[in-house]
């Protein structure tokens, strides 16, 4: 297949990875069903029969197209919900290249039921403060899941230490945009460390926004976190990234602070 200039990630504005640029976190995502295919991106037609025979690029199936690109059918392939940076073509890309494997995804956006977003309660490799899914009955969101075949899901499993990947329900919770639940279920990853309060109002901290913003916000709410990586976001990032003790530190005040609310887990509890 002969790649199409129009559809690289750099046409389409969407080749900045967080993983390269922290306060760009998390990403420019993908807004319309579409395959990950290298440097490009494919767009992605729903039609009858599920999503490995939906159309890909110019024409063909999904799977066909996948495996002429010497990929895995979507039925061999694990739907993943991304709550941050996974649903970045950029970060993927950036993480299953350097894991040395092929950056071929199927990125879709999905409608979710019951869950919100918010940060997750660590500082994460790159110096960012990260997203992480919690419970919310009466939330319904748009996420992006994206399609990994087992080499990829351990290499994006490797990414993603400070959180669990854990298993929804199948169908119920996540519709394709046809409308129909999405087929066999969708995993998603959950934070290790619980999320981040508002000490305004007690309540989960919107994640997803501005980094930049979040990181100037924490660092107003505490003089032990703008001594350790103040004054500014770029200071913030600069600094965590460069050193792992900071980072634990950084993580430890966060806690010490008391804006930490436990971790938590979206399944529903056993009957």
């Amino acid at each position: 297949m002969s790649p199409d200039v129009a559809r690289s990630l750099r046409a389409l504005g969407l080749d900045v990875a967080p993983a390269v640029r922290p306060l760009s976190y998390p990403g420019r995502p993908v807004t319309a069903p579409a395959l990950l295919a290298g440097a490009e991106l494919l767009p992605l037609r729903p039609g009858p029969g599920g999503p490995g025979q939906w159309v890909a690029g110019a024409g063909g199936g999904l799977d066909a197209v996948l495996a002429a690109l010497g990929g895995a059918p979507v039925a061999g392939r694990r739907a993943v919900l991304a709550t941050g940076s996974n649903a970045s073509p950029a970060q993927l890309a950036h993480k299953l290249t350097r894991a040395g494997l092929p950056a071929l995804v199927p990125m879709v956006p999905v409608r979710v039921r019951g869950l919100a977003v918010g940060c997750s309660a660590h500082i994460g490799r790159h110096g960012y403060v990260a997203t992480a899914p919690y419970p919310d009955p009466g939330a319904s969101l748009s996420l992006v899941a994206g399609w990994f075949d087992p080499d990829q899901l351990a290499a994006v499993d490797a990414t993603e230490f400070n959180y669990r990947r854990v298993g929804l329900p199948d169908g119920g919770p996540v519709t394709l945009p046809s409308g129909e639940p999405l087929p066999g279920g969708a995993d998603v990853y959950v934070s290790r460390w619980g999320v981040l309060l508002d000490p305004a109002d007690g309540l989960p901290r919107p994640g997803g926004g501005d980094q930049a913003a979040l990181l100037t916000a924490l660092l107003r709410g505490s003089a032990r976190l703008r001594a350790l990586l103040g004054p500014g976001p770029d200071d913030w990032v600069r600094r965590a990234a460069a050193d792992e003790a900071v980072r634990a530190e950084g993580t430890r005040l966060l806690a010490a602070e008391g804006w930490v609310l436990p971790a938590y887990d979206p399944r529903p509890p056993e009957s």
